[in-house]
């Protein structure tokens, strides 16, 4: 029997109890991948009963979810009450997301569930509790280290019309421009190649490097980066017989006949990859984090605790990154074994 997907259950006063309870409704449906939720059952029923579902809801553990899933929501308990109202997290929120989080970490390496994915957090919510981390791609390679050193987190937004990775993640444009280096764009377009072999089923992929400053530079009349950071890091790729181009002007990157020569584009910070993407597959985008030795899919948007409990949520980012978190673990079953 297949393993199930591990869920978290995210920030609870947000949509994630929305969008997991519609999700679940629509499994048959959609012949949806058998997932367990990772949280707090009384919180789940409560939210079911605001928005006037009627969901089966069954306590078992990582091993009974698989059997559990055609005729009930299978919820494993984490020991972390939520009492957070929709839209309104309280003082049990970052307890209950950060419980969630490290279980379902702790059920796929022990080999209990075939990927991890993530419901959206509130990272504010988070930092008030002590949070040290600028988002979940950075505690999720904590976790992997185990103690040990971390590995190096790549963030992926992934859909079916456009892949991008920023190289930079979650820091100010200023900071963004201080980490940037030749060493960390190479490191960063690796990562992503294995993964993209491994995981995605690409023999070969195709990178698209960005620039970082308008027209990728030009020559270095606007900013000599592209030239001494971004433009060695795409020959010492090709050096490595990565089909590798750049650095393109971001400008011209995205349009539909771009988009059609790379598999994927490496971007050089966190908007100039998550524009175009949120741009053109809003609601079928899944974030994926690459460089961990399990497979993590995320939806592509945050909590929206301004519809949370109102039935306005859309579960189709969830339902993308729930398939393609086991359309992953398909593809690589030695890296979960």
């Amino acid at each position: 029997m297949a393993r199930p997907l591990a869920l978290t259950s995210g920030e609870p006063a947000g949509i994630g109890p929305d969008i997991t309870l519609a999700a679940w409704l629509r499994r048959q449906e959609l012949d949806l991948p058998p997932f367990y939720l990772l949280g707090d059952r009384a919180a789940f029923a409560a939210r079911a009963k605001a928005l006037g579902l009627t969901v089966e809801l069954a306590d078992v553990s990582a091993e009974e979810a698989e059997a559990a899933f055609p005729r009930a929501l299978p919820i494993v308990a984490t020991g972390k009450p939520a009492t957070a109202r929709p839209g309104v997290p309280d003082a049990t929120s970052a307890g209950a997301a950060m419980a969630s989080i490290r279980q379902a970490v702790a059920d796929v390496t022990s080999g209990k569930a075939a990927a991890v994915v993530t419901n959206p957090i509130a990272k504010n919510v988070l930092y008030r509790a002590g949070f040290l981390h600028p988002g979940h791609t950075e505690f999720l390679a904590e976790l992997a280290g185990a103690g040990g050193p971390a590995p190096q987190p790549v963030m992926m937004l992934w859909s079916p019309t456009l892949a991008v990775v920023p190289v930079t993640i979650h820091v100010s444009v200023r900071d963004a421009l201080a980490q940037l280096s030749t060493d960390l764009i190479v490191s960063t377009a690796r990562i992503v190649v294995s993964d993209m072999k491994a995981r995605f089923g690409l023999a070969a992929p195709r990178l698209a490097i960005s620039g970082l400053n308008p027209h990728a530079g030009e020559d270095g009349t606007l900013g000599v980066e592209d030239v001494e950071i971004v433009a060695p890091a795409v020959e010492i790729l090709r050096r490595d017989g990565i089909a590798a181009r750049g650095p393109l002007p971001a400008d011209t990157l995205f349009h539909a006949a771009a988009r059609k020569t790379y598999d994927c584009a490496i971007c050089m910070y966190h908007d100039q990859a998550l524009i175009p993407i949120k741009t053109v597959a809003f609601e079928d985008a899944v974030n994926v984090t690459l460089g961990l030795p399990f497979i993590r899919t995320s939806p592509d948007h945050g909590t929206a605790f301004d519809i949370a409990g109102t039935g306005k949520a859309n579960p189709s980012s969830l339902i993308a990154a729930l398939r393609l978190a086991a359309r992953m673990a398909a593809a690589a079953p030695a890296k979960n074994e």
